[in-house]
């Protein structure tokens, strides 16, 4: 099962959320939802190396794609999903200008 760390305000986050409805070879992680969901994408985010990007460029790292081999990616189609029109993959931004 491939997991999928979003929010609910975030646009990209919602356009997976579309994509994956009702199909349970994915479950969506919605961090704003609860405390323990936040934490389990912090200590994700503070122990993989492909945070690093995207605490350089400022933005949160959402949505975010655990493989079932583990792997961590920002790319829907490496989970079989496709992206959002118009997005340049780089995640809500914490400076406010994405999402």
């Amino acid at each position: 099962m491939v997991k999928i760390y979003v929010m609910n305000t975030c646009k990209d986050c919602t356009y997976i959320y579309e994509q994956v409805r009702g199909n349970s070879q994915y479950e969506l992680i919605d961090i704003g939802e609860h405390v323990r969901n936040l934490k389990a994408f912090l200590k994700l985010r503070d122990r993989e190396p492909q945070f690093d990007v995207m605490k350089r460029l400022g933005t949160i790292g959402i949505p975010c794609f655990v493989l079932e081999d583990g792997t961590v990616t920002f790319r829907p189609e490496e989970a079989g999903l496709k992206p959002r029109s118009g997005s340049d993959g780089s995640s809500c931004s914490i400076d406010g200008s994405g999402c």
